[in-house]
């Protein structure tokens, strides 16, 4: 499960170059070595697994003020897929999980700003912020047998925000 990630948020045209540095190496560069790694040691071994990579709403969008962390995120996307194509028929289900807008310190600018966490509201189906809590149980399916056959999958866990 590669779940690390940051956010860092600024206007794109002023956004640095070390953000954008620190972002893709925690959420892109970190999340393809985790994998290699991983595969690596499964083929070793003659044994398979399960990888599950946390991507994002904004791996479908593009997001505000946030330029490194929407391109990581397609990244993830991306690199999910590609991992998938090349790792399925050595038994490596690659897959993501695309969450929304989860109550996390990621979040916490835009949970903290009335106006904005009001429009984020009202666009959530739902009707509220996600809790950590909802992402686990797809990633104990994407994790287990019952999953065998889903490779490259992104499952939106958004409270239907990309069904909007």
């Amino acid at each position: 499960m590669n779940n690390a990630g940051i956010i860092r948020r600024a206007d794109a045209v002023d956004y640095t170059e070390a953000d954008w540095d620190d972002v893709m190496d925690v959420n892109l560069k970190a999340v393809f070595f985790m994998c290699q790694a991983f595969a690596r040691a499964a083929f070793a071994r003659g044994a398979g697994g399960a990888i599950v990579n946390v991507a994002s709403l904004l791996s479908f969008q593009g997001g505000i003020r946030v330029p490194a962390y929407t391109a990581s995120k397609h990244g993830v996307a991306g690199l999910t897929r590609l991992l998938a194509n090349e790792w399925a028929a050595k038994g490596i289900n690659v897959n993501a999980i695309a969450p929304g807008y989860i109550a996390t310190n990621n979040t916490e600018a835009l949970r903290n700003d009335p106006g904005r966490a009001q429009a984020i509201l009202d666009r959530i189906p739902a009707g509220r912020w996600g809790e950590p809590d909802d992402i686990g149980g797809t990633a104990v399916y994407l994790a287990s047998p019952a999953a065998k056959y889903v490779h490259g999958a992104i499952l939106n866990v958004d409270g239907g925000w990309l069904a909007r």
